[in-house]
């Protein structure tokens, strides 16, 4: 299947904390559900994300080496936490905390994405890292990237997931709502 590939434009779409996108996807990263939220801020309609892979939304800026991390734990069976550009159908770009859940449905293993919108403070925190993983990841791979991060990650005596936390923690009643929400998907998408 092909999927339609935005030109980035430098135009943020702002995800308010209290809004809430969430995905499903098969154990190879095709989309078999989406909420309302998600098409809202992707701006995509239901019949064009369904069936695809969630790439359709990864804007470039992102390091291939984070979602080749977030791949690998979730593999594992191990959840993940991440800061994430999207790029929207427009061109316009959306930063988002993704915390994924595995799930079973009988033998088939699925996938779900809970994302939030997240403080200006974390995304001036993860951009430098991310412009040093996407720099190094164009001049000498994947594998050269995954060393940095693992380096960055061993000076700051941290695990990703440690460093993710510390930067994309939610406050007090937005904690209590993601939970909820995520709650509520559990028993019914």
């Amino acid at each position: 299947m092909r999927v339609h590939r935005p030109l980035p434009i430098d135009h943020k779409i702002k995800v308010g904390y209290n809004e809430f996108l969430v995905s499903k996807t098969d154990e190879h990263g095709n989309i078999l559900y989406v909420n309302d939220t998600f098409l809202k801020i992707s701006g995509y309609e239901e019949i064009d994300v369904l069936g695809t892979p969630h790439s359709i939304v990864r804007h470039p800026d992102m390091p291939a080496c984070i979602f080749y991390l977030m791949w690998q734990r979730l593999k594992k069976g191990e959840n993940i936490q991440a800061l994430v550009k999207n790029l929207a159908r427009s061109g316009e770009y959306y930063w988002v905390s993704t915390d994924f859940e595995i799930r079973y449905e009988g033998n088939q293993k699925t996938y779900l994405a809970f994302r939030r919108g997240v403080s200006k403070d974390a995304i001036e925190t993860i951009e430098p890292l991310y412009q040093q993983l996407l720099k190094i990841e164009k001049k000498h791979g994947i594998q050269a990237s995954l060393v940095y991060l693992e380096s960055f990650l061993q000076e700051n005596q941290m695990t990703f997931n440690e460093y993710m936390n510390s930067i994309l923690k939610p406050k007090k009643l937005i904690a209590i709502i993601f939970n909820t929400l995520k709650n509520r998907f559990r028993h019914s998408a």
